[in-house]
């Protein structure tokens, strides 16, 4: 067993450093998030080890909400408790946030969409999520069985993207693992060490459920805009599996035909989500600051991210002890493997679709992943890199 390292204020400053640093420089989506986690939590201050990250990551395949923050919260969680958690979630969301509300207060309507410099972050995102992915594979998929099984999630996830189809993949890979790997012995397995007690699970657990039922019945009882919203991206928050880009639709079928906000105002503050850093479900502190302000943006920015912080505190600590139990052990080596896969789908869409369109965007990717990789520059060196060199490209080509 390892033992408890205690939390100090210093180990927290060094969370909310850590984390801010990521929020300021993590763009590209949530899968390349992940690969920024990696980086930074896995390769460079080794806070975690390849094992306990992937479980994290198969973890949040599972729960609703925005899977990428909810990584960044459970390495919080582990690294610094209760408070190492919040201090990790608020760095890697504030940056956004702050930027999104100030989109909508200023510049509505301002149109970046079409941005040199976005598009060289997006091939930024190419280099970084390659990174991860060759890391990952090698530790997580050594052997033919769990090569094939990436495999098998890597075509599934193509074929069939629907919003549960990783939940899917994830259980039968689960079972697949399970049956294969009988050989396996759960000791094996690092302990993922936290002093977040299953009495503060069970509490968690309570309270997303107990919200979850209570605020629809709050709204209609009462007459209370703020109510109203809370309910609206609380639910949205709660009942989103995919990411960011799937809660879209939702945000805008419970805001654009109410009133709340015009078709024009939600597409001009998706057209500057895209082009900020940090999780995209930062999108809601935007149409909270058109409906109300910035009160209204700090509002729906808690009222969203607020189950997923609820449910990764909820789970964490039942999760430790269910991985090193030897049958879950042997199912995780699936999981695992299909986490890879997964990843490697991710990959192509939509960030290589996305980024890659012409010949001189795979060779500008190509130097990135080699600054990343071989270089062995800073991700923020790679990240302003990116953003300068495809501004650059956008006014020759």
């Amino acid at each position: 067993m390892t033992e408890k390292k205690s939390v100090t204020f210093q180990s927290l400053l060094e969370i909310l450093m850590v984390s801010t640093r990521l929020g300021l420089t993590s763009f590209g989506g949530p899968v390349a998030h992940l690969g920024y986690f990696h980086e930074e939590y896995v390769r460079r201050r080794k806070w975690m080890d390849e094992e306990s990250y992937a479980d994290l990551v198969a973890l949040c395949q599972f729960l609703p909400g925005p899977a990428s923050s909810q990584v960044g919260i459970g390495v919080g969680l582990m690294r610094g408790g209760l408070l190492g958690g919040l201090f990790a979630f608020l760095g890697f969301t504030l940056p956004s946030v702050l930027a999104l509300i100030i989109f909508a207060i200023i510049l509505q309507g301002f149109d970046i969409g079409d941005a040199g410099w976005i598009h060289g972050l997006k091939i930024v995102a190419v280099a970084v999520v390659a990174h991860a992915i060759l890391g990952m594979a090698q530790k997580l998929t050594p052997d033919l069985p769990r090569k094939t099984i990436a495999l098998f999630a890597l075509a599934v996830t193509l074929l069939w993207q629907t919003a549960f189809t990783q939940i899917g993949v994830i259980i039968v890979a689960g079972i697949l693992g399970y049956v294969l790997f009988k050989s396996h012995a759960a000791g094996d397995v690092k302990r993922m060490s936290f002093s977040i007690s299953k009495g503060v699970g069970y509490i968690s657990l309570t309270l997303f459920f107990g919200l979850l039922i209570l605020l629809p019945i709050l709204r209609e009882a009462t007459s209370l805009n703020w109510i109203a919203m809370f309910d609206s991206f609380y639910r949205s928050g709660s009942l989103v599996f995919g990411g960011g880009h799937v809660v879209l639709p939702l945000l805008e079928r419970e805001f654009v035909p109410t009133g709340w906000l015009s078709e024009e105002a939600f597409l001009a503050g998706y057209g500057a989500a895209q082009a900020v850093p940090g999780p995209l479900f930062t999108f809601a502190a935007y149409i909270g600051a058109v409906i109300n302000g910035w009160q209204g943006g700090l509002i729906a920015t808690a009222a969203i991210f607020l189950p997923a912080f609820l449910l990764i505190l909820g789970a964490l600590p039942f999760w430790d002890a269910l991985r090193r139990n030897s049958k879950i052990s042997r199912a995780l080596m699936g999981v695992n493997a299909a986490v890879v896969g997964i990843l490697i789908a991710a990959f192509y869409h939509p960030i290589w679709t996305s980024s890659i369109l012409e010949p001189i965007d795979f060779v500008f990717a190509a130097v990135l992943f080699s600054m990343l990789v071989y270089w062995k520059l800073a991700p923020w060196i790679v990240v302003v890199t990116g953003a300068v060199g495809g501004l650059i490209l956008y006014m020759i080509f």
